[in-house]
């Protein structure tokens, strides 16, 4: 359908007037990262540092991974560690109050707190699956709808002038069966953390909210590599699988994370990144 010529923004030298690192960087923002005080998410929470950005962390954890204190320290930004539980709503409310109470505002959330059980479909019980649920899906939708509220309340800044970005963490797992693995609930979680991601970014979009989500293939994470060590048969699909023959390193998912949380990705919205090796291409023999 053609525009009509007077709703087109004609401002067609915009591009000229920023830079690719001024539309990286995320000096003057807060970002809430959930689940971020170790693994995946303590990665997102020093890219976000290491571009500028203030970070506050939920997670459910009263002791961080000890990588915890560089993020505090190395890179000269507001760093502050929440305990919370993201399953239960009213906690949760309370932890962004306190967070906008200290930082004054929400810029970008990445929901990345989650579980990965691994246990036979069969034998999942209903407390597990139910936890398993509650932490993936719940605890996800709870966090990227308290972020958005307070995004689509606040005033513009310098550093911000509207709206705000809200990743969630979905995974390959949501788009194939893992092998040797049983991750029944998981991947159900994840699945729909996608089409989550899809919904609320149309709803979002006329507030100037963006969603979008990140999935990973296999990554080498502390939990991971425990896993290799104890079965050394998933140890040789996590590297053979992707066709790239190598396992993900968290320094793999830190740059599409600042993207999205950046003035670069400003008219992206409603979409998954695939941090595969290539794995969701296509497989190999």
């Amino acid at each position: 359908m053609a525009s009509n010529s007077a709703d087109l923004d004609r401002s067609n030298d915009r591009y000229l007037h920023h830079t690719v690192q001024s539309l990286f960087s995320l000096k003057g923002k807060v970002i809430v990262i959930t689940g971020g005080a170790r693994g995946i998410g303590l990665a997102f929470g020093i890219a976000v540092a290491e571009a500028g950005g203030d970070v506050a962390v939920l997670d459910v954890l009263e002791t961080p991974h000890e990588h915890f204190s560089k993020l505090q320290n190395d890179y000269g930004v507001k760093v502050k560690l929440y305990k919370t539980d993201v399953t239960k709503f009213e906690i949760l409310k309370a932890t962004f109050d306190e967070v906008v109470e200290d930082f004054g505002r929400i810029d970008g959330c990445v929901a990345a707190a989650g579980i990965c059980p691994d246990q036979p479909f069969l034998e999942r019980s209903p407390e597990a699956v139910a936890r398993c649920f509650d932490i993936n899906i719940t605890g996800v939708f709870f966090t990227a709808q308290l972020a958005a509220a307070q995004m689509v309340r606040q005033k513009p800044t310098e550093f911000n002038p509207k709206g705000g970005s809200v990743i969630l963490i979905g995974s390959v797992a949501a788009y194939q069966a893992s092998k040797a693995q049983y991750l029944s609930d998981y991947c159900s979680s994840k699945g729909a953390v996608l089409s989550m991601a899809r919904e609320l970014a149309v709803e979002l979009a006329d507030r100037n909210v963006r969603v979008n989500s990140i999935s990973p293939g296999y990554m080498m994470t502390d939990m991971t590599l425990a896993i290799s060590d104890t079965r050394p048969g998933l140890a040789k699909i996590f590297v053979n699988e992707p066709p790239m023959k190598r396992m993900g390193d968290r320094t793999d998912l830190k740059g599409a994370c600042v993207y999205l949380l950046s003035d670069a990705s400003a008219y992206h919205t409603g979409d998954d990144l695939l941090i595969t090796g290539g794995i969701h291409a296509g497989r190999t023999e």
